[in-house]
């Protein structure tokens, strides 16, 4: 298996020229205050090397995950070896079914690995028992997801909520830091709407505040932009762009889409369960 290295990420047209769509624009704007997260501009025009605060290495060893048909076992990843630096933003490509989405649930501690281990920081969260492992997701990783996965009976400012409310934080504390992260994504007039109100645009920014509403140190996204037309997907994309300069979120994108590929930092390609050079 060839080592991984970085690709060069040429500008997307929409970043070039700051297309906007729906509610507010693609670059995020200045942001107030949240316990835990910086006042801070997050767009195209900040400076990418203006400091953050550093997310933990991510490490695989050996990771290897099977499912079972009946008696028949599906092999899915293979002694997988992958390092993630702090604040990286890493694209995973791969054709359906070569697994990049059980090696995104493996890191986010959704799944569990069969072998191997993985090491966010000094943790190795394979040693986790079920609650310790659910208090390190809640508090370490947002989720973004390709149909957005918003309640439709509750509106933008309520579905940001929600994973606040296993927190000890007061209701005002959590509809504050909630209320915060829709401004950052641009929704501050649409806190009120319900997802069916919103454009896909529009959910996705909803689903990526709620990702945020936390504070984890670690973004995983499954397929971001898939259900989304191509500027709203630019859009997404200078979002995410914006939270990993400016606020040091290390993201890991699962994606078909060679555009959204080339935003990240560096690129691996997933075949037959094994990570290969983007570039080989």
């Amino acid at each position: 298996m060839s080592r991984a290295q970085d690709t060069a990420a040429p500008p997307h047209p929409s970043e070039q020229h700051g297309t906007a769509g729906g509610s507010g624009t693609p670059d995020m704007p200045g942001t107030p205050d949240m316990p835990g997260m910086p006042s801070t501009a997050v767009g195209p025009g900040v400076d990418a090397a203006s400091p953050h605060t550093a997310s933990p290495p991510i490490r695989l060893a050996g990771v290897s995950k099977a499912y079972r048909r009946g008696a028949q076992v599906v092999p899915v990843l293979t002694s997988v070896n992958m390092t993630v630096a702090p604040g990286e933003f890493l694209a995973l490509m791969g054709p359906s079914g070569s697994g990049k989405s059980t090696l995104l649930n493996l890191i986010a501690g959704i799944d569990r690995v069969d072998a191997g281990s993985v090491f966010v920081g000094d943790t190795d969260i394979t040693t986790l028992d079920d609650a310790d492992l659910a208090r390190w997701r809640s508090r370490s990783v947002g989720f973004i997801f390709q149909f957005y996965n918003l309640i439709p009976v509750l509106n933008a400012l309520e579905n940001v909520e929600l994973p606040l409310l296993l927190t000890p934080l007061s209701g005002r504390e959590r509809r504050e830091r909630a209320r915060t992260a829709l401004s950052m994504v641009g929704l501050s007039d649409r806190m009120d709407h319900y997802p069916g109100q919103l454009s896909g645009g529009q959910q996705q920014r909803t689903a990526i505040a709620r990702a945020l509403v936390a504070d984890p140190d670690i973004l995983v996204a499954d397929e971001p932009t898939g259900d989304l037309d191509r500027v709203s997907a630019g859009e997404i994309l200078n979002l995410m762009g914006g939270l990993n300069r400016t606020m040091g979120k290390t993201i890991i994108m699962v994606t078909h889409d060679p555009r959204a590929a080339e935003r990240a930092g560096r690129l691996l390609l997933l075949e037959k369960g094994e990570l290969a050079d983007a570039d080989a």
